[in-house]
């Protein structure tokens, strides 16, 4: 369910080539853990089996992008090059970096597989509100929201075999903290997430619409992490969904609000606003408010340690950020009130913003994403 990926394939088709696949494994991503990369790595390794029966080759190169790729499309004589898409500052540094390194004569694509209305085709400016983009999405969704065709087994084998994957060698690569642990909730891969999808639809999706916001019904979809890691397609999601609207009208609206006008909001602004992760980046109303208020006594100040330790003075703030520490995921609902006490606690808007981010990123599955930004 990978619009690169069926693109590159297509192409190769075209031109009777064999088709590569390659993943770059960066040392440290962020704030990301060993909890992070675990579930990516094994999601990987299901991607690379699938790869094998399709007769696709699959590689796993370590190190940034810039400094194995280019060697690599030299080295394999590659034609072409097809790459997916993110909003975020480092990602498009990478590609940028791959542009400028590759042979003159190797094409260079980049497909949006991330959202369901590609981000720059969505709107080509930032957008004010889920208001303002919302019926530009709505417009376009009939356009995109297809079913996806199959990736087919490869016809064209490559000349010599992609080498085995050193899977342990690649844990050892990487530099990130180990203390954060895996969760057990969270099976990673596309196997699993596709089963949580079932779940959700199964046993959730009717009190959707009525219990999203209360932390004490199971409600939610709790996709988040295979969404983030690309383990499970959003529109594949919204496609299954859909099938219930007759039924569930409501939860479905909602659900389709979340996953893509909301999600797509989110693209929009880390892709249009440079700023995305810093005041600077919030409306000038915003930081004159924030600016306003920023010599307010605060009856409680508390350190980054105290914040990441939950020992505040408030059991409900210390719940979801124990939550958060503990399975990956904090509920929805609750990640509003933890951000704005986090505000509310701490000597400024940026050291708020700061804090905020360096526990979304370190212990959200799904941290490091747009969608945590905003």
């Amino acid at each position: 369910d990978n619009w690169a990926f069926l693109y590159a394939q297509r192409l190769a088709l075209k031109q009777e080539l064999p088709l590569h696949v390659c993943f770059c494994v960066v040392p440290k991503f962020l704030e990301a853990t060993i909890r992070h990369y675990r579930f990516m790595l094994r999601g990987l390794q299901e991607v690379a089996e699938e790869c094998a029966e399709l007769n696709i080759s699959f590689h796993l190169l370590l190190g940034y992008a810039k400094d194995v790729l280019p060697t690599f499309v030299v080295e394999h004589g590659v034609g072409g090059l097809v790459t997916d898409f993110s909003p975020l500052r480092l990602p498009r540094q990478w590609v940028e970096d791959v542009r400028e390194r590759l042979p003159e004569d190797v094409p260079f694509a980049q497909v949006d597989a991330h959202n369901i209305v590609p981000c720059w085709v969505a709107s080509p400016k930032q957008e004010y509100s889920a208001r303002t983009i919302r019926g530009k999405i709505h417009a376009q969704l009939p356009e995109f929201l297809t079913e996806f065709p199959p990736v087919v087994r490869h016809p064209h084998s490559p000349s010599c075999p992609a080498e085995p994957i050193a899977w342990e060698a690649c844990y050892s690569s990487l530099q990130v903290d180990h203390t954060v642990k895996e969760v057990e909730w969270a099976t990673p891969g596309t196997a699993a997430g596709l089963a949580v999808l079932k779940s959700f639809i199964a046993e959730r999706l009717k009190s959707f619409s009525t219990h999203r916001n209360d932390p004490n019904k199971a409600a939610l979809s709790n996709l988040s992490p295979w969404l983030h890691f690309g383990q499970v397609s959003t529109q594949r999601a919204i496609l299954e969904v859909q099938k219930h609207r007759r039924t569930y009208k409501d939860s479905v609206d909602a659900f389709v609000e979340e996953a893509v006008v909301r999600r797509e909001l989110a693209e929009n602004f880390c892709y249009y606003n440079e700023n995305y992760d810093s005041v600077q980046g919030a409306y000038d109303w915003a930081q004159t408010t924030l600016k306003l208020h920023a010599k307010d006594k605060r009856p409680y100040l508390y350190s980054l340690q105290e914040l990441e330790q939950g020992t505040t003075h408030d059991p409900l703030w210390n719940a979801a950020q124990l939550q958060m520490v503990r399975e990956g995921k904090m509920h929805g609902f609750l990640r509003m009130y933890w951000a704005k006490k986090i505000l509310e606690w701490t000597r400024s808007p940026e050291e708020a913003l700061q804090f905020a981010i360096y526990l979304n990123d370190r212990y959200e599955l799904d941290g490091r994403d747009p969608n945590g930004y905003v």
